[in-house]
């Protein structure tokens, strides 16, 4: 029996920008009605090609094929003329617009604005699970509800082939699960995906083939069903990793955050978001918050971070002066200190939503290596900024942490998800900080940075 013939193939694709070569001769091909994964660290070139396939970039060589036909993709315009629609990992909804605005915005001439364009809408809801009110505000949903919506906008433009870029970066489980199902079932009609993901775990249990691309080229591709999470993970990185090593506990009796008794009014009503909230964090020590999205976690976070205020309770901070002591600490109370207090008083933050409250995109990685930290030494005396300096430890930083760049005058939106998240890891761990917040703190990072 013959192979059916691709849908999708890309054929010696290359891709150079200055200083890089992001693809160098990739070679991908995907069938029909498959879920269809690509591996890769940061930085090996994966969502440049689905750049390139989506049509936002043009290839400097190689061929673009769809149902059999060469194509031209200018733009995504041109993609979603030839069935191709991609989910952006940061979803590209407008916050203050309904669902069946964000819908319906730029493909009003599709459907119309009446019956039949509601009818199409409730049709692809249905299929993908979207079970919200089309009038309701974007702002006000989840993030696995705000996935669906994107899902339906793709879907509703006409696409078959649909492009996820790391779709459960902050998905828990059951949303996972719900994503999953949600997948299989229009698998089943004939759609096709590309799944991008560092998740190896969930590229095994989700995809029938998986295209492994290192430093711009690919290397193979396999069925996960015959090979191990590990043996993935060393071919994205071309080495074999290191076994996992039983580490001593850290954890001391020295208390960094106390929370007592920590309220969290929505400001919209009686409603609180966090009630009753109690906890320790001792130095060494990690602790983990759990729940399904929409629980207070995030709500939590940006109030221990001040970037909400604290309808009650009180909030700890060991005196960063005694961080180094093992006598009993003196904590101090910060519940009334802004944001940049607090980082000043030892509190480092790496947010759940980096492109809102941890990068300036159309900065150089530089300038972004001084946000949150613009009153401390290497980058400032406290009174003024020191570019050069800021420079400097932003190459040590790109060094350090791998991040994949030419140089520190890059703009931070030219960099992959990944590789922005590992500047700004580094940034927050060079503050050398009594307490570290990281919300989702892997959130796109390959396997390899991760240990």
């Amino acid at each position: 029996m013959t192979e059916p013939e691709p849908v999708v193939e890309l054929t010696g694709i290359t891709k150079r920008f200055p200083g890089v070569v992001a693809n160098s001769d990739v070679h991908l091909a995907v069938r029909e009605g498959e879920v269809h994964a690509v591996c890769g660290e940061n930085g090996a070139g994966k969502s440049t090609l689905m750049k390139i396939l989506y049509g936002m970039q043009q290839p400097d060589e190689g061929t673009i094929t769809v149902g059999g036909e060469v194509v031209e993709l200018r733009n995504p315009q041109d993609a979603i003329k030839a069935g191709i629609g991609m989910v952006h990992q940061h979803f590209m909804l407008a916050d203050n617009l309904t669902v069946r605005e964000n819908v319906l915005l730029g493909a009003e001439g599709l459907y119309g604005m009446g019956r039949k364009a509601r009818a199409r809408l409730t049709e692809l809801a249905e299929r993908t699970g979207l079970r919200v009110d089309p009038d309701t505000l974007v702002e006000n949903l989840g993030v696995a509800d705000r996935q669906r919506v994107e899902i339906v906008k793709v879907l509703y433009r006409g696409a078959r082939i649909v492009i996820l870029d790391e779709p459960t970066a902050v998905l828990v489980p059951q949303e996972v699960d719900a994503l999953f199902e949600t997948v299989r079932a229009m698998q089943a009609d004939g759609y096709t995906f590309l799944f991008i993901s560092h998740k190896l775990d969930e590229v095994r249990a989700i995809a029938d083939e998986v295209t492994i691309i290192r430093r711009g080229t690919t290397v193979g591709t396999v069925d996960p069903k015959t090979v191990s999470s590990r043996q993935l993970a060393e071919m994205m990185v071309g080495s074999q990793l290191p076994s996992p090593e039983t580490r001593e506990s850290t954890v001391t009796d020295r208390v960094v955050l106390r929370v007592r008794d920590l309220r969290l009014d929505a400001d919209d009503s009686d409603r609180a978001l966090c009630d009753d909230v109690t906890l320790t964090v001792h130095a060494g020590e990690i602790v983990g918050i759990a729940g399904v999205e929409g629980n207070g976690q995030t709500e939590l976070v940006e109030t221990i971070m001040g970037m909400r205020k604290a309808s009650a309770g009180t909030i700890e901070l060991i005196d960063a002066s005694g961080k180094g002591d093992t006598a009993e600490p003196t904590l101090r109370t910060i519940t009334k200190l802004g944001t940049l207090a607090r980082r000043e008083a030892g509190i480092g933050y790496i947010p759940e939503d980096r492109h809102r409250h941890g990068l300036l995109l159309r900065q150089p990685l530089w300038s972004n290596r001084i946000l949150g930290h613009q009153t401390r030494k290497p980058v400032s005396s406290g009174n003024l900024i020191y570019p050069s300096a800021a420079r400097t430890d932003t190459e040590r930083i790109v060094e350090e942490y791998d991040v994949r760049t030419p140089g520190v005058d890059v703009l931070a939106g030219a960099l992959s998800g990944g590789n922005q998240q590992k500047l700004i890891v580094g940034r927050e761990l060079s503050g050398d900080p009594v307490l570290l917040i990281a919300s989702h703190p892997t959130r796109g990072v390959d396997v390899a940075r991760r240990r």
